[in-house]
């Protein structure tokens, strides 16, 4: 299957000669008018960036996670490692767990350079409350811009490992929803707060249950009540801000009824909140992925500002005409060894020298910062 799809082909490029009940499934579904299922077992182009990095992207059929290098045989999905770097986690953070487990951490994250411009817009630097933390995708962005970490949460262990193995911060296992669990991380969390500091609670929950990729987008899929043990959590610590991130599947569940009802829940918390819909590509990560944030300032408090956008993809020019191109997964990927299908190639050296401004990040040689202002400045 793989070997018949060319960069940017997909599914329809296989040939009906070979077997597979899902093509079947997705032919029969395009016939009568169910879409055209454009990134089912499609291909990257080198010269564009991904697209969203899911949690599904060690699957052909779920998504466009093929390598791009066709010429150069590699007829494989792409390898964990190559997905990390795609959401702009650095090659020294070290994933931990099974690899089922690894890929969920790397496709829920958020991806840490986006998380690190988010932090860059707060007034002043403070600490943060990292609620449903995942691998630590905001964790680490927030690091980055010189926050202190106070306590994070998430009901999957395996999660937690990988977060204490690269951020440090105190972390409390368990389900949000139970009181024990809740009143813990808000206890832990006063027992390090600096009351001179500011501080911003983070996080989102899991998003399935409002994606519109989830098989049951109702409020009968217990997931979408979680945000009312968030809004708990900001009650008892009344942070200066809050960020919560999710989907954008948020924005029609139920005719907007329930983002309705989860901004009316936030703001009795005595905030005033403002969205914002980010594209990762406008913000130097080579990825195709949309995202909203509700951003909650406490009244009397000094409301972020909308972070600019740095880079662009090839669709927006005429609208965004003084950004750089975002670069191609090419770009990302074409230091990194040759693997095969089902290799990571983690502990293998580099294929070659650093050759782009993203590689250079990806292997610390320069910083998110540094990377950051000099596509500013037009460099790429």
């Amino acid at each position: 299957m793989v070997k018949s799809v060319p960069p940017g082909g997909n599914w329809k490029n296989i040939p009906e000669t070979i077997p597979s009940q899902r093509l079947e499934q997705i032919r029969t579904s395009y016939a009568a008018g169910g879409g055209s299922r454009s990134t089912y077992y499609g291909r990257l182009r080198p010269e564009d960036p991904a697209y969203t990095i899911s949690t599904y992207f060690n699957r052909p059929g779920n998504g466009c996670f093929t390598h791009y290098d066709y010429a150069g045989g590699q007829h494989r999905l792409i390898s964990q490692r190559e997905a990390a770097r795609l959401q702009s986690f650095p090659d020294s953070f070290v994933f931990t767990s099974s690899k089922g487990s690894i890929c969920k951490q790397i496709g829920n994250a958020v991806p840490p350079l986006l998380a690190f411009q988010i932090a860059k817009m707060f007034p002043a630097n403070g600490q943060f409350v990292d609620l449903f933390c995942g691998a630590g995708g905001l964790s680490l962005g927030f690091h980055w811009a010189e926050w202190e970490g106070l306590v994070s949460n998430d009901i999957d262990r395996g999660f937690l490992e990988t977060h204490a193995k690269n951020i440090g911060t105190t972390a409390v296992h368990g389900n949000i929803s139970e009181e024990i669990i809740l009143e813990e991380i808000i206890d832990t969390a006063r027992q390090h707060t600096d009351s001179n500091s500011p501080c911003i609670v983070l996080g989102g929950p899991p998003c399935q249950g409002f994606s519109t990729a989830g098989k049951a987008r109702s409020m009968e899929d217990v997931r979408n009540h979680l945000f009312k043990s968030y809004a708990h959590v900001l009650r008892a610590l009344q942070p200066t801000h809050f960020v919560f991130e999710n989907v954008p599947g948020l924005l029609n569940m139920e005719g907007g009824a329930v983002l309705a009802e989860i901004k009316r829940t936030l703001a009795e918390a005595g905030y005033s909140i403002s969205m914002w819909k980010l594209n990762a590509e406008n913000y130097g990560v080579p990825q195709r992925r949309q995202r909203i944030l509700l951003i909650g300032t406490r009244l009397n408090e000094r409301e972020p500002n909308l972070p600019a956008p740095i880079t662009c993809f090839k669709t927006y020019p005429d609208l965004l005409p003084s950004l750089q191109r975002i670069c191609g997964v090419r770009e990302v990927l074409d230091d990194l060894p040759p693997v095969q299908a089902g290799g990571d190639a983690s502990d293998l050296p580099y294929r070659t020298e650093a050759i782009s401004l993203f590689q250079m990040f990806a292997r610390g040689l320069v910083t998110p910062a540094e990377y950051v202002a000099t596509i500013r400045v037009g460099g790429m």
